[in-house]
């Protein structure tokens, strides 16, 4: 497993939740230097830890596993979807038109 990037995507879902460290660590019942111990990759979190952080970060674990977990299309979904959210209807549509096309090659 890489525990750097997976400490990495912690970090970065954190801070897209605008959470400092501190906040994130009191929410997971965890001190700010564990955390950011974590966050570094220099630690693996307990199985209770990472549970407890996905859902205070309120993400999937396979959004934080992504490169670990092979039937992880869940994130990849999910990522599709939050590129998405913000764009113009017609914009969308074309994705979805494109997606289509590559699908039924």
């Amino acid at each position: 497993m890489n525990q750097k990037a997976v400490g990495e995507r912690i970090k970065t879902a954190r801070e897209r939740k605008n959470f400092t460290q501190e906040n994130l660590a009191a929410m997971a019942n965890i001190s700010t230097t564990h955390l950011s111990v974590i966050e570094r990759g220099v630690k693996v979190p307990k199985l209770d830890t990472f549970v407890s952080i996905a859902n205070s970060l309120g993400i999937s674990a396979d959004e934080l596993l992504v490169d670990v977990v092979n039937r992880s299309m869940l994130s990849a979904t999910n990522q599709l979807t939050e590129m998405m959210a913000n764009m113009p209807m017609d914009d969308q549509k074309k994705i979805i038109d494109i997606v289509r096309i590559l699908v039924n090659k």
